[in-house]
C-alpha cells in the first residue's frame, strides 16, 4: 500500500508539473499608428508603423481587398520588430466596417496569426495569435491613416 501512494504521489507530481517543454505564454499589447502608402493601381498598400508595447515597429502591405455588406475585407502581413533584435511575420485577415454618415472611415478589426519559422532573435520560437481594433481614414489615397490598439496572449 506504501508503495502505491508514493507511485501515485509521483505520477500526481509529473501531472501537475506538466511537460518539460509546456509553451510559456505572455501577455503582447500597445498601440500602433500606421501609416499607408498607396503604390498606384494593382499594387499592394504599404503600411509603416510605429507601435508602443510589446514590440516597437511594423511594416506590412495590404495584398487583397474585397467589398463587403458592411464595409471591406483584406488579407495582409505584417513584419513586427523590437529594439532588442525580435521580429516575427504574421499573415492577418482584416475586417473594416463603414461607419455610418463618415465616407471612407472604418473600424478595422485584425487578427494576426504569427508564422511558423519566421521569428528571430529575442522573440524566436514565438506562436500563436494576437488582435487589434481601431480606426481608418482610407478618405484620401495620398494620406491614409489609422490608429489601433493591438492586445492578445502569445507563446513561446
Amino acid at each position: 500500500m506504501k508503495r502505491t501512494l508514493s507511485v501515485l504521489a509521483l505520477l500526481g507530481a509529473v501531472a501537475v508539473s506538466g511537460p518539460a517543454n509546456a509553451a510559456e505564454c505572455f501577455p503582447i499589447g500597445g498601440v500602433a499608428v500606421p501609416n499607408f502608402f498607396s503604390e498606384g493601381e494593382g499594387q499592394p498598400i504599404v503600411i509603416s508603423a510605429t507601435l508602443t508595447g510589446t514590440v516597437h515597429n511594423a511594416a506590412g502591405k495590404i495584398l487583397a481587398q474585397r467589398k463587403t455588406e458592411t464595409g471591406l475585407e483584406m488579407d495582409i502581413e505584417h513584419y513586427f520588430g523590437r529594439s532588442d533584435g525580435g521580429a516575427f511575420l504574421t499573415k492577418d485577415k482584416a475586417v473594416l466596417t463603414a461607419i455610418p454618415g463618415k465616407p471612407g472611415r472604418y473600424m478595422i478589426e485584425i487578427t494576426y496569426d504569427i508564422q511558423k519559422d519566421t521569428t528571430r532573435g529575442t522573440l524566436k520560437g514565438v506562436h500563436g495569435q494576437f488582435s487589434s481594433y481601431g480606426l481608418v481614414d482610407l478618405r484620401d489615397e495620398s494620406n491614409l491613416v489609422g490608429m489601433v490598439r493591438y492586445t492578445g496572449k502569445i507563446c513561446k
